[in-house]
């Protein structure tokens, strides 16, 4: 059972610590907030298949280009991007800015079996999608017995 489904659709609020939604408490003080909408990121989903690790990004109105995806070291996966701020015009009236922009990162600490000299990424409708292959299961080896000599 998900959490959403034992908690029901309830509107989310500061003191709830399930809520997905960041709540910013100096919201409309004249000073600028330290909450994370200042620091932009992406939401990622990383599931394990029986042959990959598959890595999937929401980054929306993003191409390619604008998006680094690197292995440090052959251990972690380094995911990150800039979203530009969108220019206001002479005239405009804004009403609310909820979308993030600047820069974001996200890293993983790969796992062991992960191949990353096979890595693979590709971006379709908004979704940036990191593949990277598993080494095969290891076997157990034959299990030799050795005679122990007096």
């Amino acid at each position: 059972m998900s959490i959403t489904a034992f908690f029901g659709n309830r509107r989310p609020n500061a003191f709830d610590p399930f809520s997905l939604d960041n709540w910013d408490p100096f919201d409309g003080f004249p000073f600028p907030s330290i909450t994370s909408n200042d620091r932009p990121s992406t939401r990622i989903d990383w599931k394990e298949t029986p042959t990959a690790h598959v890595f999937k990004a929401d980054v929306p109105g993003l191409r390619k280009e604008e998006l680094k995806v690197e292995v440090e070291d052959g251990k972690v996966l380094q995911i990150s991007g800039e979203r530009s701020k969108e220019e206001k015009s002479a005239g405009d009236t804004w009403h609310r800015i909820e979308r993030s922009s600047g820069k974001f990162s996200r890293r993983f600490r790969l796992p062991d079996d992960a191949i990353v000299q096979d890595v693979k990424a590709s971006m379709e409708s908004g979704v940036l999608t990191v593949t990277l292959p598993k080494e095969a299961e290891k076997k157990n080896a034959d299990v030799r017995s050795i005679q122990i000599s007096d």
